[in-house]
């Protein structure tokens, strides 16, 4: 079963300095037909322009993974961690039982653009933490790069939730495949490029929710770089 989620279809606000998309309801923007996916809550990209970003503000019970596609966004948060995160990396925030933090485009030129997901963790009051890590494009060209699981296998991020996040890009008319084992549902995100998943043509900004299926590919049909979330 396929259940398509299109990219014009998503929430979307303009503030100016950041333009933003929502895939699920966040925020001002509420559609109770797309609240969540299984345990994936929130799947936004945004755009932020030089010199701009959010201040400083509350999370608390999420697990939040970021991952910039153009330009940099600098992160400090309460637990004294102060990055720079860049395309090709991925950035993991375990909320917990509280933490506060800021996350600013610092180029005074170029804006960043990024997708921020939050997923719903395994349990409430876990300790706060932190990780950051790159994933080379020779890793992910024309296959699945795991780059976050719950055990942090294969040198990915750990996350605490049930829950694999793939990273790949794909050359036109190549394609990847995932066995879906039983139980299992799949989420992929578009990020850029187009292909097509069991005759549903996906672009730029485009999701598809995937269950009771055993297996899907992803065909190129442009340079395509794609996120695919293996859910509980």
């Amino acid at each position: 079963m396929y259940r398509f989620r299109k990219a014009t279809e998503r929430g979307h606000a303009d503030y100016g300095w950041l333009k933003t998309f929502h895939t699920f309801s966040f925020s001002s923007y509420h559609d109770p037909k797309h609240v969540r996916f299984r345990n994936l809550r929130v799947m936004n990209e945004d755009f932020i322009a030089p010199g701009q970003g959010f201040g400083t503000h509350p999370h608390n019970d999420m697990e939040i993974v970021t991952y910039v596609l153009q330009g940099a966004l600098e992160h400090r948060d309460s637990m004294g961690n102060g990055e720079v995160l860049r395309p090709g990396e991925f950035q993991r925030m375990s909320a917990g039982t509280g933490i506060t933090h800021s996350e600013f485009n610092p180029s005074e030129t170029e804006s960043t653009h990024l997708y921020q997901i939050w997923l719903l963790p395994d349990r409430k009051g876990i300790e706060p933490s932190y990780e950051q890590k790159k994933f080379e494009l020779s890793e992910r060209t024309n296959r699945l790069r795991l780059v976050a699981s719950p055990t942090g296998e294969d040198g990915s991020l750990t996350i605490h939730t049930q829950a694999k996040i793939y990273l790949s890009t794909i050359q036109p008319q190549e394609s990847v495949q995932l066995a879906i084992p039983p139980e299992k549902h799949v989420w992929i995100q578009n990020l850029s490029g187009s292909g097509v998943v069991s005759g549903h043509a996906l672009e730029a900004g485009d999701g598809l929710a995937v269950s009771d299926e055993p297996l899907i590919e992803y065909q190129a049909t442009s340079e395509a770089e794609i996120l695919v979330f293996e859910l509980a």
